[in-house]
């Protein structure tokens, strides 16, 4: 029987241990607050009695922790025994720098370090299409890679330790400003009457950003930020009359504001008869 470790019993984590239940592992299962695993343990998780009592378990371990502050304390309680020979799939939010220095602490206990971020929410576990950030040593991957696909499928970007956190930083930033902005809106909606579930096509449509992305990415690569089809003065207008709706509406207008300033920015560096690409490089600068 294939057996294996996770340790933090989160949403995320507690998804995880359960996929490798469904899928006919010995699962074992460690977390700060033991009651966490209770159910997990009624289906025939083993609960182990400390960190490094669950390390010590199975040559894989999976790590589904807050940040790599949760992961440090944790790792701290566990005898350097328990590291030694083990894999760490580190699936813990956090910088690339962090991910680097933790994989370099852990080598120097004699554990291998597989850095990932996950692109799925935990329902998404286990499910077809779901897919994860990893980079690390090729070898241990491929070593674990049965396991690692219970989870998600895997997208593999290189030996460098960092670039899967890295990966889901952006991947991140891009999610939750979104999101911001689809929580923006339904507020200005839903101070018009129009219900979240009334709009809800509308910001699927809105959202699908596909035909934007696939066409400026080629630009922005090119170095072409040229004005033919946008211009960022164009924006400063369309933000306006945003901040405006949403003031009219009763709505705190501190989301579009930042847009705005961030458009008139651009507009003040120069580039008001440039396309809206050209922004990143005063996002670029920093202040």
């Amino acid at each position: 029987m294939e057996s294996v470790t996770v340790i933090g019993l989160g949403p995320m984590g507690h998804a995880m241990a359960a996929a490798y239940l469904d899928n006919g592992y010995e699962v074992t299962v460690w977390n700060r607050t033991a009651g966490r695993a209770d159910d997990l343990v009624a289906r025939g998780a083993k609960r182990a009695e400390s960190a490094g009592a669950a390390l010590a378990a199975n040559e894989l371990a999976v790590l589904s922790l807050t940040d790599y502050d949760a992961m440090d304390a944790i790792l701290a309680q566990a005898p350097e025994a328990a590291l030694a020979g083990r894999t760490l799939a580190n699936l813990t939010s956090d910088t690339p720098d962090r991910a680097r220095r933790a994989a370099a602490w852990l080598a120097e206990r004699g554990a291998v370090q597989i850095t990932g971020g996950v692109g799925v929410p935990p329902p998404g576990i286990g499910t077809p299409g779901a897919m994860t950030y990893y980079s690390g040593p090729k070898d241990a991957i491929e070593a674990h890679r049965a396991a690692l696909e219970v989870l998600t499928g895997i997208d593999y970007l290189g030996e460098d330790q960092g670039l899967a956190a890295l990966y889901y930083q952006i991947g991140i930033d891009m999610f939750w400003t979104a999101l911001a902005g689809y929580l923006h809106g339904q507020a200005v909606a839903e101070a018009n009457g129009i219900s979240a579930a009334d709009f809800l096509p509308r910001a699927v449509q809105t959202l699908d950003l596909r035909y934007f992305l696939e066409f400026y990415a080629p630009r922005i690569t090119a170095g072409n930020h040229e004005g033919d089809t946008d211009r960022i003065s164009m924006g400063v207008a369309s933000v306006e009359h945003v901040l405006k709706t949403t003031r009219a509406s009763g709505v705190d207008g501190s989301l579009p504001a930042a847009v705005l300033e961030l458009f008139r920015r651009g507009v003040a560096a120069g580039h008001g008869g440039d396309s809206l690409t050209s922004l990143i490089g005063v996002l670029r600068q920093q202040r």
